[in-house]
């Protein structure tokens, strides 16, 4: 039977009690199980081109930054779908000028169909991230798009059909803004999602310099486009969800106060483990921002006193992406992120006092300087109960094809987690879909095929998207979906245990994570070998804890607050 404890010392009191050592650490030089992951979009019909300004010779650096991709079931028949932001070009003739964004409805066994049209998502703009949720608790999941110039929310009718009602939300802007990452969150604890929104820079085409007319627009003595230092900052904007409409409240809770951050990934998650949800944005090229949520409506920003601001050698970085998870099963969530060439990503461990250390190189995944990271995703890709870290890249400059500078096209990276806190590189035995070159930028996470192996969609600039399916042999796993009651009804901001023997696996329901993109709603646990697991206790958003019973491994579960039991099937 389902126990519930509605109290913050319940929550406490199980992630103290759940901070172990590191788990030990396998002694091997390659992973157990095949992996191979394949890209498989255009069997798969996904075939779209990517518009963002022209493929070359590009002028600003809105053509630059790319979109990015949702994986969400929007029609509730099962299957996961796939939402590809597009944006488009400054010439208002040229080819892509009328690009538009896309939805692909998945008809199963890995073959999607494309319906934009008939769902009403025709509009052509400069899109640029996307989070998805079911903000007014119907049960249909709908869209926030953002975008240089106006943002977007959709509606789903539920009848396979989207509405745009920006407008009559609340969230419509006077003025042109450049927003990028997006994430619907319940920061009051009251059942319903807020959103809060990044912004990057304040672009005007008209007052951004050309090509290497400064110093900000060189790089390595090569002319590029400008920014974005040198440019003015833009400021991120928090909505509270009051019924459908949203009020802004940005400046009163702290989270629009200007801070110089050229803002792309916001994340929610409780990294304090005080059953409130906290933000973290990744910023290019200033400190990264953390805020804490002090539970009264506003926030306090501890990005530096936290230790999530800057690299270890306390250096500001052009953060990208951001990837959260408890990477090494600690009961803290910790945060990885990717950031510009000539640089590593950071591997932000939380020690569980408010503070976390970057361990990127103790944990052996500073070892690609070369690349230009963006997607991010911590993901078990063979189902040993260890999540890996898939990092998406590709360069900002067409022109460097040109030079001996590097390459606009480039791999995937995949880090095996081998325990211990420590990750091998294992990106060149792992497929053609890792080691084969793009020009990515947003990456989501999700089991397409309903088979317990996750893919990955990728988008890729000025070309089709990227689909990988790991044909790999795996072990056994569990689906879990959060439906809440109580709290918002997608769950957002549960934390959701599985207990399989000896071990204890942690899961998160998020929206925008990655780069400026959202994964597949439902948490994907590897059991390993175990055939079945012993319980799931989940943490609803405010502190109630659920406990509900065991079963058989390979199959999904619905885990609804205050049900008797997990309900699904294979």
């Amino acid at each position: 039977m389902a126990a519930a404890v509605a109290t913050m010392e319940a929550y406490q009191g199980m992630a103290s009690a759940s901070r172990a050592p590191l788990p030990k650490r396998v002694e091997t030089d390659l992973p157990p199980i095949q992996v191979d992951f394949r890209d498989i979009a255009e069997s798969a019909g996904l075939t779209a081109v990517n518009v963002s300004g022209r493929p070359a010779n590009k002028r600003y650096i809105l053509e630059t930054t790319g979109t990015g991709v949702a994986i969400f079931d929007f029609d509730n028949d099962g299957w996961m779908d796939i939402f590809l932001v597009n944006a488009t070009t400054f010439e208002t003739d040229g080819p892509g000028a009328k690009a538009t964004s896309h939805l692909y409805r998945n008809l199963g066994n890995l073959r999607f169909q494309d319906v934009t049209a008939k769902a009403g998502l025709e509009r052509t703009g400069w899109g640029q991230g996307v989070c998805a949720a079911d903000y007014d608790n119907d049960g249909f999941t709908d869209l926030f798009v953002t975008h240089y110039g106006q943002s977007v929310l959709y509606r789903n009718r539920g009848d396979g059909t989207f509405v745009d009602v920006t407008r009559e939300t609340g969230l419509s802007a006077s003025e042109t803004r450049w927003q990028t990452g997006c994430s619907f969150v319940d920061y009051d604890l009251d059942g319903k999602l807020d959103l809060v929104v990044a912004g990057y820079v304040n672009f005007d085409p008209a007052r951004t310099p050309e090509p290497g007319s400064s110093a900000q627009c060189r790089w390595k003595g090569l002319p590029v486009i400008c920014g974005p230092r040198g440019l003015p900052a833009s400021r991120h904007y928090l909505y509270r969800n009051e019924g459908g409409r949203f009020r802004d409240v940005s400046q009163a809770s702290g989270v629009g106060a200007p801070t110089g951050c050229y803002g792309f990934t916001v994340t929610a998650s409780d990294y304090d483990n005080d059953g409130r949800p906290d933000l973290y944005v990744a910023c290019d090229s200033t400190p990264s921002l953390l805020y804490r949520n002090r539970g009264d409506g506003t926030f306090e920003e501890v990005g530096l006193a936290s230790g999530v601001a800057l690299n270890e050698d306390g250096q500001e970085q052009a953060g990208m992406g951001v990837a959260v998870g408890d990477f090494d099963e600690d009961g803290h969530v910790d945060i990885a992120k990717t950031n510009f060439s000539d640089d590593t990503p950071n591997l932000y461990r939380n020690n569980g006092d408010g503070t976390f250390s970057d361990n990127v190189y103790v944990a052996g995944l500073g070892v690609h300087t070369q690349y230009l990271g963006w997607g991010i995703h911590f993901l078990d890709v063979d189902h040993d109960g260890r999540k890996e870290v898939l990092i998406v890249n590709g360069h900002v400059y067409p022109e460097i094809d040109n030079t001996q500078l590097g390459r606009y096209g480039q791999p995937r990276l995949l880090y095996w987690n081998v325990g211990g806190g420590l990750f091998q590189d294992i990106s060149r035995e792992a497929g053609s879909g890792i080691t084969d070159s793009w020009p990515s930028r947003g990456s989501a996470v999700g089991d397409l095929d309903n088979d317990g192996s996750l893919e990955v969609v990728v988008v890729n600039l000025g070309s089709r998207p990227s689909l990988l399916k790991n044909l790999g042999t795996k072990k056994n796993w569990l689906l879990a979906r959060c439906v809440g009651t109580r709290s918002n009804r997608d769950g957002v901001g549960a934390r959701v245990y599985v207990f399989a023997g000896d071990r204890r696996l942690s899961g998160e329901a998020l929206t925008g994570s990655s780069y400026i993109s959202q994964s597949d709603p439902r948490l994907h646990f590897g059991l390993g070998d175990a055939d079945s697991y012993d319980r799931i206790e989940v943490i609803w958003p405010g502190g109630e804890r659920e406990v509900f019973p065991g079963g058989p491994a390979n199959r999904q579960v619905e885990l609804r607050q205050g049900a008797d039991i997990a309900t699904g099937g294979r």
